[in-house]
């Protein structure tokens, strides 16, 4: 006997159908906010570690236990690389260089404590698409995987373990 509803069987499902059905059921159950809270540490630390080789004078790196605690200052090899590899055709190597340095620590600071996430993330994917389309447009792959992360934060916020959470509860809702 056919279902009702076309291409379906009424016929009992197979043992390895109903496995794959509650391995289904099971795995989306992972919570948006621990997948937002992984995704936010992640693309913090790219962009966190990038923006370390472009100063002196201060290096934090929470995974490996290195703080330097000092008056930050641009690196001259970052100055350099502005000059030559990462040459924007909009923005002079002065300008592009301490602005990058800025960028890539003050929004995965911002990403990573889950404030302004959204704006912070949309900050870094303008960064990642830049970097794309002007300095590396062979790394689409990694590139891509960055843009996937952002737009994930763009789209749904940091989650319930960050301060947007936090602040929308307290002034603006529930």
């Amino acid at each position: 006997m056919n279902s009702p509803v076309a291409g379906l069987s009424a016929t009992p499902a197979s043992p390895l159908a109903g496995w794959l059905s509650g391995l289904n059921t099971l795995l989306s159950r992972i919570p948006d906010t621990f997948i937002a809270l992984i995704g936010r540490f992640s693309i913090a630390a790219i962009f966190w570690k990038s923006g370390q080789t472009k100063i002196e004078g201060i290096a934090v790196d929470l995974v490996a236990g290195e703080f330097q605690f000092g008056w930050p200052q641009l690196s001259d090899s970052a100055l350099e690389l502005f000059r030559s590899e990462y040459r924007l055709p909009l923005l002079p190597p002065e300008l592009a260089a301490p602005l990058a340095a800025f960028g890539e620590h003050l929004f995965p600071l911002l990403i990573l404590i889950g404030l302004a996430t959204r704006f912070s993330a949309l900050a870094l994917l303008v960064m990642t698409l830049t970097i794309q389309i002007f300095v590396y447009p062979d790394a689409y792959p990694t590139h891509g995987v960055w843009a996937t992360v952002l737009l994930l934060l763009i789209a749904r916020g940091a989650g319930a373990i960050s301060l947007d959470h936090w602040l929308f509860r307290r002034y603006a809702g529930n």
